[in-house]
């Protein structure tokens, strides 16, 4: 049987000025991959380049994590942007993160956008592909982060590599989108049951939805949210299952060569 690999990413250095969120210097040793904030909904350029120095210091591949621009809301609301604005939005951040990569060195890996960009994108076509135009912009190479529906499509049709994500500690409708963070019960607390969800999702390639379908679902990288309550704690603790279960912690690029392999 093949080596069962999959990444962690965690989105990363979402503090700006004197606001703080997540606890990046605990997180960074339980991931694989950071998505690093570009300052549309959090980050700045003191946190942006300490967290691309920090990944290196770890051996954590960095992607950008582009968003509305929306510091208010913290990129969680619907902000109407016309297709041309999105790509342009989308091009604007991963620019801006790559200059502190290169900096340090350190190649790009991915590209995961934030947020309700990355919810709207699930649905919206336009969008998705104003988003894969604003990243292919850039570099065709870059991987695209994505939890399926019309933004995976829009990727695949445009001839870039998809890293499938899928998310232990949210609930999913049965059209495979997540349930609203408005809703109760919409983010699961209960570390024992994100941890089992996880190992759960690696191993048999599905998840349960809220109305009891089963999803059928790619499996290459597992969201841990830094702004979960006990975080750090949780994604040790989360990769510290998968590993006892026989599954090996790589960054995302390795994880699609071990597939292509396979």
């Amino acid at each position: 049987m093949a080596e069962r690999v999959v990444d962690l990413n965690c989105d990363m250095g979402e503090s700006f000025g004197a606001w703080t969120m997540g606890d990046d210097d605990r997180m960074f040793p339980s991931i694989s991959s950071a998505n690093v904030a570009c300052g549309f909904h959090g980050g700045d350029p003191r946190v942006m380049a300490r967290s691309v120095e920090t990944a290196k210091h770890h051996g954590v591949a960095v992607g950008a994590h582009p968003a509305f621009p929306d510091l208010v809301g913290f990129g969680r609301r619907n902000i109407g942007v016309t297709p041309d604005e999105a790509r342009t939005d989308v091009l604007y951040q991963i620019g801006a993160l790559s200059a502190f990569c290169r900096r340090a060195d350190l190649s790009l890996q991915h590209v995961k956008p934030h947020g309700q960009l990355n919810n709207l994108a699930m649905t919206d076509r336009v969008l998705a592909d104003a988003i894969v135009a604003g990243i292919k912009d850039f570099d065709a190479n870059l991987l695209v982060v994505a939890y399926g529906g019309e933004f995976a499509k829009a990727a695949q049709a445009a001839g870039m590599r998809v890293v499938f994500e899928v998310f232990a500690d949210r609930e999913y409708n049965a059209d495979g989108t997540l349930v609203s963070r408005r809703l109760p019960g919409a983010v699961i607390t209960d570390p024992a049951r994100v941890v089992e969800r996880a190992v759960s999702m690696v191993l048999e390639g599905r998840v349960r939805a809220v109305d009891g379908t089963v999803l059928e679902i790619p499996v290459h990288t597992i969201c841990t949210h830094g702004d979960t309550p006990g975080a750090a704690d949780l994604a040790a603790r989360l990769r510290g299952a998968l590993e006892r279960a026989g599954v090996r912690i790589a960054s995302m690029a390795e994880v699609l060569r071990q597939g292509a392999a396979a």
